[in-house]
């Protein structure tokens, strides 16, 4: 397969990302705009200024039918990030205020516990194991659910199913689209009898999904679809994502141990690596649009009707941007990275998955010592990460 072919077949899910860093170096010095035929055939976008610059101009890249390629488990538009403006700015406004790094602040405590004892179990799991442990089941996975479940108001008892609804609507939909769908089927199921039991009780719980359900934009209260919507949105949000980003930044950590020693005598220094990890081996790889205009970008012509995929991670190693920018620096500064997209839709919640993903980790180091990998994982997705913890 040559460079080029590589491009033309771009995919950002699943297996293709075991080599994706490869296909964005193509992209990024060939062909930083293109075509991909995956997916029914869409134009990619590499480069970060570009990226950005599409990000600002929802009047000629709409987000619209979904950003998501393809979709999570619905072809229901979610809520609010499937929306463009006027709308989406009130839909964005309902829990704006509830993720500020103010209120992400008093949710500390709570994370910073659940952290300690997340990895207390990875060390009793590995002193049972002649010190191995999967980090990934015990740890990058259970943190950001428990910590967003207790914020949304999902009742402890349900907790064990949310991990398959994530696997099979997420990392099922390429391969088995009908897996996925049948997930989201029953995730919006559970929702719907959720959203009415509370409607039918009353009363407040002060979370999250009692913010959608009372919420009003322009005067009026929320459909009951709307309510679906941004519910089922939140969930994957809130549960899959920070998952990917403490066990990648783990992985990464198992294979470079000078650099986890360094974090582990400088915490002081784990939010400055945290955005590295964000930059590098981020959740999010890429995200559509639809072009609703003709228009030119890097001198190729997107003509309307075409779908575009802004390809975040590969504007997070542009080299105009970014010094040395395949290389994981732990303490780069000045990281303008695109892990949470920019523009209107930068993601809602991301002071709170930082603050995970810091607290996470300073917990993890300061209570697990040496550790290593002792298998042939992949960097991406929420899979197994076998460690091997050295003196349990």
């Amino acid at each position: 397969m040559t460079s080029r072919e590589q491009v033309e077949d771009f995919d950002f899910h699943g297996e293709a990302l075991d080599d994706i860093f490869d296909d964005y170096e193509v992209m990024l010095s060939k062909c930083p705009v293109g075509h991909s035929s995956k997916y029914g055939g869409f134009t990619y976008i590499a480069k970060s200024e570009d990226i950005f610059a599409a990000e600002q101009a929802p009047e000629t890249f709409s987000v619209a039918p979904s950003m998501m390629m393809p979709s999570m488990g619905t072809d229901t538009p979610l809520i609010p990030i499937d929306i463009d403006p006027p709308e989406h700015t009130a839909f964005r406004k309902i829990l704006l205020p509830l993720f500020t790094p103010m209120n992400i602040a008093k949710l500390e405590p709570g994370m910073r516990l659940t952290a300690k004892e997340l990895a207390d179990d990875v060390l009793a799991e590995a002193a049972a194991n002649d010190g191995v442990a999967d980090a990934s089941k015990l740890f990058a996975r259970p943190m950001p659910t428990i910590v967003f479940s207790r914020l949304s108001g999902y009742p402890e008892e349900d907790w064990p199913m949310f991990d398959q609804w994530v696997d099979d609507i997420i990392y099922r939909r390429t391969a088995e689209p009908e897996v996925s769908r049948a997930a989201g089927d029953r995730l919006m199921e559970y929702f719907d009898r959720m959203i009415a039991q509370r409607e039918a009780e009353g009363g407040e719980h002060n979370d999250l999904i009692d913010k959608v359900i009372h919420s009003e934009i322009d005067g009026r209260k929320l459909t009951h679809e709307e309510k679906l919507s941004y519910c089922y949105l939140l969930f994957l949000a809130g549960l899959d994502t920070t998952a990917w980003g403490l066990r990648a930044s783990l992985w990464y950590l198992a294979r470079n141990t000078a650099a986890q020693q360094r974090l582990r005598e400088h915490p002081d220094e784990i939010p400055a690596a945290v955005e590295e990890f964000l930059r590098t081996l981020s959740p999010v790889q890429a995200m559509t649009r639809t072009c609703l205009k003709d228009t030119v970008v890097q001198g190729q012509e997107i003509r309307a009707g075409e779908r575009v995929a802004l390809v975040f991670g590969a504007g997070n190693r542009d080299p105009e941007i970014f010094e040395d920018p395949n290389e994981i620096r732990i303490d780069r500064e000045d990281n303008r990275h695109l892990a949470f997209g920019g523009g209107v839709h930068r993601c809602l919640g991301s002071n709170l998955a930082r603050k995970e993903l810091v607290i996470g980790l300073e917990e993890f180091l300061s209570r697990i010592p040496h550790f290593e990998s002792s298998g042939g994982e992949v960097w991406h997705g929420v899979g197994p990460l076998t460690l091997e913890i050295s003196g349990v």
